[in-house]
């Protein structure tokens, strides 16, 4: 089946691509999809539209629902549906592929976060049975990851992603990484994210890696982040570059600089984080990062195009 490159491709067509369609779509892209990651349990910021449609209205492609609990899911301001149809009404109002981070968290780490915005859920964990009730609700993409605090270990990614490839790696497609060290003392700066990580994460069945981008971290540089992607597309893998550290709530020259170093250091995958506000980007950052990534024509056709189409 051939397939249209993502950021040009109508949500009629989108809807029926796999997961190897869908592979496909990103990769012909070459460096330009944008992901918005937002917070659904939460008043969004228009109050009455959900942060994930306000984001595919600034040209998301790609919307990674980040705090989203399978087993008691909640999007602020999507219309009421059963359980299992949140993600599908969430699809059906953006026409945008559908994401949700899982985390390996550490319990005895994780319980510090209680009474915080990042408490855990059992919904949230990254088990095979959570990672099966997401895939039955329609998630196109999976990322295993650690949101601050929850302990989340690069260890603990792997073991984890074999799991869940095991699970559901036929369905729905897989990322694994972090963007900032989690709570794990040992796994800062460019520990974050080694070679070895790398390796491990794709053996154990990862179809993405994610990064953080350069310059969010302390030692993640451009040089550093290329050396990781080269890694990765020797293997026929995608490279995703996230934006985690509230930087998505810097200035647009900030954004500007960040979208293009993740450019030439070659990522496929453009994540910016959900706490410019709590809830997701500033919006005026996810347009100019867009923009910086792929100019004005792409993103205004994203921005345009009617999901009915």
């Amino acid at each position: 089946m051939k397939v249209r490159r993502l950021l040009e491709c109508p949500a009629s067509e989108l809807a029926t691509y796999g997961k190897q369609e869908l592979l496909a779509s990103i990769a012909g892209c070459e460096g330009r999809v944008m992901a918005c990651e937002t917070i659904g349990c939460i008043q969004p910021l228009l109050a009455d539209v959900t942060n994930a449609e306000y984001a595919a209205s600034l040209g998301a492609d790609i919307l990674l629902l980040n705090m989203f609990d399978v087993r008691q899911p909640i999007v602020q301001a999507l219309p009421k549906v059963p359980v299992n149809e949140t993600v599908r009404e969430l699809k059906r109002l953006t026409g945008r592929v559908i994401g949700i981070n899982l985390e390996p968290a550490d319990p005895q780490l994780f319980r510090d976060n209680d009474g915080t915005l990042w408490k855990m859920g059992a919904g949230r964990l990254a088990t095979a049975d959570n990672a099966r009730l997401a895939a039955d609700m329609g998630v196109d993409l999976i990322v295993l990851t650690g949101n601050p605090g929850n302990g989340v270990s690069n260890d603990a990614i792997v073991q984890a992603l074999r799991e869940i490839h095991a699970a559901v790696g036929d369905r729905v497609l897989l990322a694994a990484g972090k963007m900032h060290a989690s709570g794990i003392a040992g796994e800062g700066g460019e520990k974050i994210m080694t070679p070895g990580d790398t390796e491990a994460f794709m053996n154990a069945g990862a179809d993405i890696i994610l990064l953080p981008a350069p310059g969010t971290v302390p030692g993640i540089t451009m040089e550093y982040a290329h050396h990781l992607i080269q890694t990765i597309h020797a293997r026929g893998k995608l490279a995703l570059t996230a934006i985690g550290t509230s930087q998505e709530g810097a200035d647009t020259a900030t954004i500007r600089q960040i979208a293009l170093m993740c450019k030439m250091a070659g990522a496929d995958i453009h994540h910016i984080g959900d706490t410019g506000v709590p809830g997701m980007a500033l919006p005026q950052n996810i347009l100019a990062y867009s923009i910086a990534i792929r100019g004005e024509r792409h993103t205004y056709h994203k921005m345009a195009q009617s999901i009915n189409r």
